[in-house]
């Protein structure tokens, strides 16, 4: 099977002008134990084609910095399975990359993070609790121990807890998960992910400008949530979506777009979203070698 180099779109559906507040939400959530360890530990997901691996390092590390731990080849799914797996780490967000040599088992490669818990057990009984299913159940791989849990709306995300406690320095920003959802289940998805994380509503724009997804005309929820384990951003549509837009799992906060935009470009990304501003943020999406799409943005220029 050929292997495509892909970062999978989101669930979507209608939007949900009408929801209820999030505050109120928040407050029937039941307790859980406090699980997450920091957001510099909370690693996008990216697979690509192995001929792609170097490509994307490259060309990621050379737009934000940073380096990479060293490539090695191992099983990282319960079942029988061979992938390159490396770590690049950056001051704007961190990446778990992986070059499958061999076909994915499912349903790896749907899930958009790896969060670093305390205790993978505790972990994973506290997103149960909290309205999660359990796709994956807690395996072994070569460091640690992983589980994969989806959450209403179709988010799928991988738990991870390591043997030899990792420590990593903080960002100098903080990236955010950019999921897409449909109105029919955004709010129990952010209740139940405020339970798990102990997060709050940062913000709940039920008239977000259009143009953050490609719809000028138009407007949509946005939601803002930050959480031990970072920053999200719930985008609530109708799915009716222009390209590139659900295909970008992590948005990167960087001091100047223009020059971050330059270096990308001198580094083979292609840009997908010329920049823009709205609400006070400069946003441009843009595809890396090997595939994996991004929204790049910094604060808007007064």
């Amino acid at each position: 099977m050929r292997m495509y180099s892909r970062i999978l779109v989101l669930a979507l559906g209608v939007s949900a002008i009408g929801a209820a507040p999030m505050s109120a939400l928040a407050k029937e959530a039941p307790a859980t134990p406090v699980v997450a360890v920091g957001p510099q530990y909370d690693t996008t997901h990216v697979y690509v084609a192995p001929a792609d691996v170097d490509r994307f390092v490259e060309s990621f590390l050379g737009t934000f910095g940073g380096q990479s731990t060293k490539q090695g080849i191992a099983t990282v799914t319960p079942t029988p399975s061979s992938t390159s797996t490396q770590l690049l780490q950056t001051p704007v967000g961190t990446v778990s990359l992986f070059g499958f040599r061999t076909p994915v088992p499912h349903p790896f490669g749907l899930e958009r993070t790896g969060y670093l818990v305390t205790d993978l057990d505790v972990a994973v009984k506290a997103a149960r609790a909290a309205g999660a299913d359990v796709i994956v159940d807690s395996f072994p791989d070569p460091i640690g121990r992983d589980a994969v849990i989806q959450w209403p709306g179709g988010v799928n995300m991988q738990l991870y807890w390591h043997t030899t406690a990792p420590n990593y320095a903080p960002f100098q920003t903080v990236p955010e998960n950019r999921v897409y959802v449909s109105g029919d289940r955004a709010d129990t998805f952010v209740k139940d992910f405020l339970a798990f994380s102990h997060g709050k509503v940062v913000s709940d724009t039920k008239q977000a400008p259009g143009v953050e997804i490609g719809r000028p005309k138009e407007s949509y929820r946005r939601i803002r949530v930050e959480s031990t384990f970072g920053k999200m951003t719930v985008l609530v549509t109708d799915g009716h979506l222009p390209y590139p837009y659900g295909h970008e799992l992590t948005g990167y906060e960087v001091a100047n777009l223009g020059d971050t935009l330059a270096k990308a470009k001198a580094h083979g990304v292609k840009v997908l979203v010329e920049p823009f501003t709205s609400e006070g943020r400069e946003s441009a999406v843009v595809e890396f070698p090997g595939g994996y799409v991004a929204e790049i943005h910094a604060g808007a220029a007064h």
